[in-house]
């Protein structure tokens, strides 16, 4: 794969997450909307470049003709790392990516979609330490007892989830020295980013 800019990886982070929410691609305006450009000829100059380089494939005459290409898990440049996540951005924006980790797709015995630095101990009795990478499954098929990287408004956080009822959700640290956190969804949005599956250490 070829490597692209930052712009381009912002209309490649666009074009998922218009898709995660809608279920279809964006239209050119409505990625000029998302991301400032002033006419969709810069969107179509960004689109044919990903083109190019082989991540989306465009069918001609349609507005929302923009496929993702499916690269399974060969992860040709790695695994991102994501460090701390800026506030109101998607995890897996361009901004927040350290680097890439080279590690084999199944490594945890389990596909997974990228790394997650971890800031804090509040789960350092479950053996996740400050500065820990944590390998994380994009899912919303969560259970009761599952690590889970759950975003709070802007704040991303890993901890165990539980579901205490239809309304409310309660995150619990692996330290006693930190509180529960109680999410009541009628009132706190949550979104689950994913869920742990495994951890390696560079140190």
């Amino acid at each position: 794969m070829k490597e692209i800019t930052i712009q381009q990886n912002k209309v490649l982070d666009c074009i998922q997450e218009y898709i995660n929410k809608t279920g279809f691609p964006p239209t050119r305006a409505d990625i000029c909307r998302k991301l400032g450009f002033k006419s969709p000829n810069s969107a179509e100059t960004h689109l044919r470049a990903l083109e190019k380089k082989g991540y989306i494939t465009i069918e001609s005459g349609a507005s929302r003709g923009i496929s993702l290409v499916n690269h399974g898990n060969d992860h040709d440049n790695g695994f991102p790392i994501i460090g701390l996540v800026a506030a109101g951005s998607p995890t897996l924006a361009s901004e927040n990516i350290e680097k890439t980790v080279n590690c084999p797709a199944n490594f945890f015995g389990s596909n997974f979609d990228y790394f997650l630095r971890v800031r804090g101990l509040s789960m350092k009795d479950a053996g996740i330490m400050e500065d820990d990478l944590i390998a994380v499954k994009k899912t919303q098929d969560i259970k009761n007892g599952d690590i889970v990287i759950a975003r709070i408004e802007d704040e991303v956080t890993v901890k165990y989830f539980e579901r205490k009822s239809p309304e409310l959700i309660k995150l619990k640290p692996a330290n006693k020295d930190f509180n529960d956190i109680e999410v009541d969804l009628r009132n706190t949005e949550i979104f689950i980013e994913g869920k742990s599956i495994g951890l390696i250490r560079e140190n």
